[in-house]
């Protein structure tokens, strides 16, 4: 089978510059018999060695497209009043040279695969051959959400932006073509673009885990949290996805730095009230990985809880593995959160918001722990130190559905079966 790739982002192991682990993992997991060539913008700014290692890693051509002149221009010299007049978002723009188009058109492939919003502009230019788009998330549902918060008003330009957004994203989902499969990683971002759009075939596949460490440690087996303190992880970079539940979060934390733990529902009886092991910043160590965290740091610090701040760790998943818990406070998002994914498919407990755990393999009590309030998150951690091993149970769990049903080579297989359905 022979497939052209048209993509903004050049596929790369990692997201770099854009959501660029995807369709590199996908690939990497394609059967033998599937020949794949890429068109790719590269709009994540990959160099021309980075590119090279990708092709041979993939055993793919590649060739990088440039982004019409205007749009470079536009960008280069900040004209943001010319993106208010389009009618559609930027991508929606981006067009192939006619050489290429004929050149693809005499390789004849099997399928035409889009990645990132708006190929489908591109895609319209081959009648006649298979075609499935994976966006991968309806980025009109992301500013839907967006809307519906009450902080997003209390700024005129943030709500006008997000609003004009909106519609420019609306209008290019609701013209996605009737002869492409759109292939989403979001429950919700299918139902929605059904709603939005209901002539259109759109299927919903699971978002592959990318990274596992296997020795020793990660086997399969019960991993057991550290001791004398259980080491929290909260990872990312403090930025809008984040900000209103993490904040919350840290100020339920500093409030109940002190709360013993014979205030718990289940008490211990024999506990002496001036004991300091008592207290439950005693019994946890909290790490935040990314950048942008040196106020929570501070406030935490203050309140006597042992915290460690690391802006960029060399190797991702190794420094995750050091941990036994990952908060994921994530405030607004659609689609599958990567990181979830990298913690739960390394054995750490998650303990996330509904918008953490959506479209992810677990359920809450038995592979994962979800959270609606900050105050939650404090009465799962008092309740860990009265049952850690029912807790690691847990985390063995959500690691074993996560590398079952996230797994990459099945949900390769998957996508390029659905070029066989057209």
């Amino acid at each position: 089978m022979k497939i052209l790739l048209i993509t903004l982002v050049t596929p790369y192991k990692e997201n770099r510059g854009g959501p660029s682990g995807l369709p590199y993992h996908l690939m990497i997991e394609r059967s033998g018999d599937i020949d794949i060539r890429v068109l790719c913008f590269n709009d994540n700014h990959l160099s021309v060695e980075q590119i090279k290692s990708v092709e041979h890693e993939l055993n793919i051509q590649m060739q990088i497209i440039k982004r019409p002149k205007w749009i470079d221009f536009v960008i280069r010299w900040h004209l943001l009043f010319v993106r208010l007049l389009l009618k559609y978002p930027f991508v929606y723009y981006y067009k192939l040279p006619k050489q290429v188009i004929k050149e693809v058109k005499e390789w004849d492939p099997d399928g035409i695969w889009g990645y990132c919003e708006g190929m489908n502009s591109i895609m319209s230019e081959f009648k006649g051959i298979p075609k499935v788009l994976t966006p991968p998330d309806s980025v009109s549902l992301y500013y839907y959400r967006m809307l519906g918060y009450r902080w997003v008003f209390s700024n005129w330009k943030r709500y006008l932006r997000y609003a004009i957004m909106y519609r420019k994203y609306l209008k290019m989902e609701k013209e996605y073509a009737e002869d492409t499969i759109h292939h989403m990683v979001g429950k919700e971002d299918r139902c929605f673009l059904e709603n939005i759009n209901p002539n259109i075939q759109v299927t919903f596949l699971r978002h592959p885990h990318y990274n596992v460490i296997l020795d020793s440690k990660h086997d399969g087996s019960l991993k057991e949290f550290h001791q004398p303190k259980i080491k929290l992880l909260i990872a990312g970079r403090y930025d809008l996805y984040m900000k209103q539940e993490v904040d919350l979060l840290v100020e339920s934390l500093v409030a109940n730095a002190n709360l013993r733990l014979n205030a718990a529902p289940t008490p211990n009886l024999n506990a002496n009230p001036n004991r300091n092991d008592d207290l439950l910043r005693n019994h946890y160590s909290i790490t935040f990985l990314g950048k942008g965290w040196e106020r929570h740091v501070k406030k935490l610090q203050e309140a006597a809880w042992e915290v460690t701040h690391i802006t960029f760790a060399p190797d991702y998943v190794e420094e995750i593995c050091k941990h036994d818990i990952q908060i994921t406070p994530i405030s607004i998002g659609t689609g599958t959160k990567g990181k979830v994914l990298d913690a739960l498919a390394n054995g750490l407990l998650v303990i996330g918001t509904p918008y953490a755990m959506e479209n992810i393999a677990v359920e809450h009590g038995l592979s994962c722990i979800e959270y609606h309030y900050a105050k939650d998150v404090i009465d799962v951690l008092m309740d860990i130190t009265l049952d850690v091993h029912k807790y690691e149970k847990i985390a063995l769990t959500g690691r074993q559905n996560v590398l079952k049903f996230h797994d990459k080579k099945l949900i390769s297989e998957q996508l390029f079966s659905l070029f066989k359905r057209l």
